[in-house]
């Protein structure tokens, strides 16, 4: 079933609600805040390269309490095993039977900061759970549950002993952006405050992280062109054909597009999308997954130039205002 117009009201209404309250513990980043909370509901995962004390833990804290669901930070260390975020089983000798305890995976908001620091064996093993939404050890799976959202962190600065996340990791991740530093006044707000070390802990509960379910389900069924469809196959395309690239942009990542593009199309008040749509998020669902040729990459050439290059160079469809 197709989203109404009613529902897609709702939805912006709902969604706008969401934004303001997080915003009150990360204040005067309410674009970032969008982005990350259309990626969760559209049941993808967020990479956020930044410097540190830019407020990605205010962030996952803010959003859980927003949505009534809990929160877990794991902190990536060279030393740290697949086990120390999936979980581990252990003997119960009282009970005389193997009980699984949970990992810190199994939270509704997951902040993995700097996960480049861990070795590659933990680095897939929360890869996979991201990918399918469970953890399955000794042969039994555990569900994570609905909402599931990963938000992976890496430090743009300090590259030293980090294990570089392949290309194929990283597209595996729904979008990739940076909270980047607060303008004077909000810096200003934020400073005023500065006894209060847990902004996030006062927040009201919005909705119930059913009701994020419930969302997230409908704003998968908002509608979509097939010129919409044939607009998104063709700039992806063009991106493995730039002369800058050696890899463009996958499968996997045109259905990413389409994935947050209904998302961000209700999150705007329509049950359909928009060539503009595409536009506007090229560059958080695609920038981190073009693998530019060295020599493009040398000469300055960079993934959002590519990108702005194609957006040019790929004629959009006529724009409709209803479906």
């Amino acid at each position: 079933m197709t989203m109404t117009p009613e529902q897609a009201t709702w939805f912006q209404g709902t969604f706008h609600r969401l934004v303001e309250n997080i915003d009150k513990a990360v204040q005067g980043k309410q674009e970032i805040v969008g982005l990350v909370l259309s990626a969760m509901l559209a049941e993808g995962h967020v990479l956020l390269e930044d410097a540190p004390g830019t407020g990605k833990t205010s962030l996952a804290k803010a959003l859980a309490a927003t949505v009534q669901g809990t929160s877990a930070r794991i902190q990536f260390t060279p030393d740290l095993l697949p086990s120390d975020v999936t979980g581990v089983t252990i003997y119960d000798q009282k009970e005389h039977r193997f009980e699984f305890h949970r990992g810190p995976i199994f939270a509704s908001i997951v902040l993995a900061d700097e996960i480049n620091r861990a070795s590659p064996k933990t680095q897939s093993a929360l890869l996979e759970v991201m990918e399918e939404s469970c953890v399955t050890v000794d042969g039994v799976t555990h569900e994570t549950g609905r909402p599931f959202l990963v938000i992976a962190t890496q430090n743009p600065i300090e590259q030293a002993g980090t294990y570089k996340l392949p290309e194929a990791q990283l597209d595996r991740f729904l979008i990739k952006t940076s909270i980047g530093y607060p303008d004077l006044d909000v810096t200003e707000n934020i400073l005023a405050g500065a006894s209060d070390r847990n902004p996030s802990a006062g927040l009201p509960a919005i909705i119930t992280t059913s009701a994020v379910a419930d969302m997230a389900d409908l704003g998968a069924s908002v509608h979509v062109e097939p010129a919409v469809l044939r607009y998104v196959a063709q700039l992806a395309e063009a991106t493995r054909t730039d002369a800058a690239t050696r890899l463009g942009v996958s499968v996997r990542g045109a259905l990413a597009m389409i994935r947050m593009a209904k998302v961000w199309a209700a999150a705007h008040g329509r049950h359909f999308v928009l060539p503009d749509d595409i536009k506007t998020l090229a560059r958080p669902v695609w920038q981190h997954r073009l693998l530019l040729d060295a020599e493009a990459e040398f000469a300055g050439t960079s993934s959002e130039t590519v990108i702005a290059r194609v957006l040019e160079g790929v004629a959009a469809p006529q724009a409709r205002t209803a479906a």
